[in-house]
């Protein structure tokens, strides 16, 4: 298991390190797009989503990647993007910290899907950014 587990370290290492370092921040943006969009068929999988469902979350987390790609966020941010980003994570953060645990399987699959969702585009853009304008 550990030996398995190093040489998946190694070859994503492999793949991110070239990336990261690359002179021009694409080709990095494009491994953490992948990446995000693995984490979001992940997230479908987690939530007991089909197979299918869990594919077409993913391709959206790629559409919504891609279109805030294409309309430049990822060097320029929208102004209120990042203060509404942070106003919903404290307040969601909150609110399911009050809850625990147990509290999680009452929260309905419609609001903790399209929830993940928006947070693994935000965790890309927010990464993709660092990149482009510099941290």
């Amino acid at each position: 298991m550990l030996k398995q587990r190093v040489i998946t370290a190694l070859v994503l290492l492999a793949i991110l390190l070239p990336a990261l370092f690359y002179p021009t921040p694409e080709p990095f943006a494009t491994v953490a797009l992948v990446l995000i969009a693995a984490g979001a068929w992940e997230w479908g999988r987690l939530n007991r989503l089909g197979q299918a469902s869990s594919l077409a979350l993913s391709l959206a987390c790629v559409g919504l990647c891609g279109a805030s790609w294409a309309l430049g966020w990822v060097s320029q941010p929208p102004p209120l993007l990042w203060s509404a980003a942070g106003l919903a994570w404290v307040l969601g953060g909150s609110l399911l910290l009050h809850r625990g645990v147990a509290g999680w399987s009452d929260v309905p699959v419609g609001v903790r899907v399209p929830g993940g969702l928006l947070a693994l585009w935000l965790a890309w853009l927010a990464v993709a950014q660092a990149r482009f304008i510099g941290v």
